[in-house]
């Protein structure tokens, strides 16, 4: 959405409606970029201790020499705190950051809606709830737009700037040039049930605890596989631990909620149970880890020392995985290539009787009996097979030991840690990687955001390595449908249903961008 707009001066007076962690944090970002700041709650104290937290915060940047203590002093003097709603009529923009319920914000915007000018934009920073609905109780609904920003606001770059369907194309574009000049990346979006982020996300929690529930690896090793091979900066298991079950379970099931009992974002009953246990995290000393005191965070899984073989058959092209080729090679095995190999298509590594494959989304089990090779092998994605210190393996039912040792070995040779898991469709990494990419390519397809803003998003939002999207486009959207496809025969559930999107550009070659 490209719009002959410009940010709001920083003449422009800002309102902060909630005096909170994220009130705050908003209006820190707002006085650091120049404006003056209201910040408003309807409790003194609260306004009393949101101020506090920004000159702590200020006084913080001062120490580690990102700010000089004269700017911490005239931002803070930019930062008036009010607890008379009156206060904030000569605003510009005002932004509130409360409590998440629909009614109450609604009564709120028709409040603020009757104290500032015709011209004041009003904006939400709600992470989850309609934009549309909100401001379908409003006189000027098309002054009302989502400023969702990431918690901590001073630190987190995304700013997801969200229209409903009577959205002033303008005020978007100007909420998305200030946001640009407050420092901040945004992107644009239509309200829909997560926006971006918390939509997108839903697989890289979901897929970990499916496969947790069908117990192929325990939480430290796929948190492990997660966070080194594909470099997550968090696994989903210590993240769902640090964000609070709480929280993370109530945002899960508000989405599947939003969409009418959508399958895909059918909400875990593991973690349903941590839920009820009181079981929220770190906050609570228990989740998926221990966290009370004395407590050691499990290791994740690694199978012991094994002997390599000294050389290895390559049939095919490895695509994606072909760095691990000379990974081996540069290891000391010794490397021949298959004569046909040139012509064939879904490459393996021949390691003595051994067949070694990327995952497609099938079992071991299946593709060994499909394909008539017992001794099958199958090891997941990674972002860097030249440089990954872990990767996930699974074996065929019908494998024997001795193929199996051999694989080991070989891959352990060349300093990679190996995490054994039962044999699971998909793996661990491959299946989230392209449920994400299905995910964000239904919502390119729906018009809830363009490609590059959903990858921008993602990187930003959640710290990932890689936009979904971009991840998808380097496998090549034929494996991912392949995967996918995969993954829902197996399964035989809508959950994992292929995105229109992909089986379209699938056909073709084309790449999601």
């Amino acid at each position: 959405m490209e719009m002959d707009v410009a940010a709001l001066s920083t003449s422009t007076r800002i309102a902060v409606i909630g005096a909170g962690a994220m009130g705050s944090g908003i209006a820190h970002v707002a006085a650091r970029a120049g404006h003056t700041v209201y910040l408003y709650d309807m409790n003194a104290e609260a306004v009393a201790r949101g101020r506090d937290a920004i000159g702590k915060d200020l006084r913080f940047l001062v120490g580690k020499g990102k700010l000089a203590a004269a700017e911490a002093e005239a931002v803070l003097a930019r930062v008036i705190g009010s607890s008379r709603i009156e206060d904030l009529a000569d605003a510009g923009l005002l932004i509130e950051a409360i409590v998440e319920n629909l009614e109450v914000k609604q009564k709120l915007f028709r409040q603020l809606e009757e104290l500032a000018g015709p011209q004041a934009i009003l904006a939400t920073n709600t992470s989850s709830l309609s934009i549309t609905a909100m401001a379908a109780v409003l006189a000027r609904p098309e002054r009302l737009a989502g400023m969702h920003f990431f918690n901590p606001a001073p630190r987190m770059a995304l700013v997801e700037i969200v229209s409903g369907l009577a959205t002033d194309p303008e005020v978007a574009g100007t909420l998305y040039d200030t946001a640009k000049a407050w420092g901040k990346t945004p992107v644009h979006a239509s309200s829909t049930p997560g926006f971006i982020v918390n939509r997108v996300a839903r697989p890289y929690y979901a897929e970990a605890q499916r496969v947790l529930a069908e117990r192929a690896a325990a939480p430290a090793t796929l948190d492990a596989v997660l966070r080194e091979a594909c470099g997550f900066p968090m696994g989903p298991f210590e993240l769902m631990d640090l964000i609070g079950h709480d929280v993370n379970y109530a945002v899960t099931n508000s989405v599947f909620d939003a969409y009418h009992g959508d399958r895909r974002y059918t909400p875990s009953l593991i973690q349903r149970e941590l839920v009820l246990a009181g079981r929220l995290g770190r906050k609570s000393g228990q989740g998926f880890y221990d966290y009370r005191d004395g407590a050691e965070k499990p290791a994740p899984a690694a199978e012991p020392a094994a002997a390599a073989l000294p050389a290895l058959v390559v049939h095919g092209r490895l695509g994606v995985a072909e760095p691990l080729v000379a990974r081996l090679q540069q290891a000391g095995i010794a490397v021949e290539r298959s004569a046909a190999s040139a012509a064939e298509g879904g490459g393996e590594l021949r390691i003595g009787t051994a067949r070694l494959a990327l995952s497609d989304g099938r079992t071991a089990t299946r593709r060994a009996h499909e394909e008539g090779t017992p001794e099958l092998v199958l090891f997941d994605l990674a972002r860097d097979y030249a440089s990954t210190p872990r990767l996930a393996l699974a074996r065929a039912d019908q494998c024997s030991d001795s193929a199996w040792q051999a694989v080991v070995g070989t891959l352990q040779a060349a300093g990679i840690a190996l995490s054994r898991v039962d044999d699971v469709a998909g793996l661990v990494a491959l299946r989230t990687v392209c449920m994400l990419a299905n995910e964000a390519a239904d919502c390119v397809l729906q018009g809830i955001a363009t490609a590059a803003d959903i990858d921008t998003a993602m990187r930003n939002g959640t710290n990932y390595p890689e936009g979904p999207l971009a991840w998808a486009d380097r496998l090549g959207t034929p494996f991912v449908a392949r995967v996918l496809e995969n993954l829902r025969a197996h399964y035989g559930e809508e959950r994992y249903r292929l995105s229109p999107l992909i089986a379209r550009r699938a056909l073709t070659g084309a790449t999601l961008h």
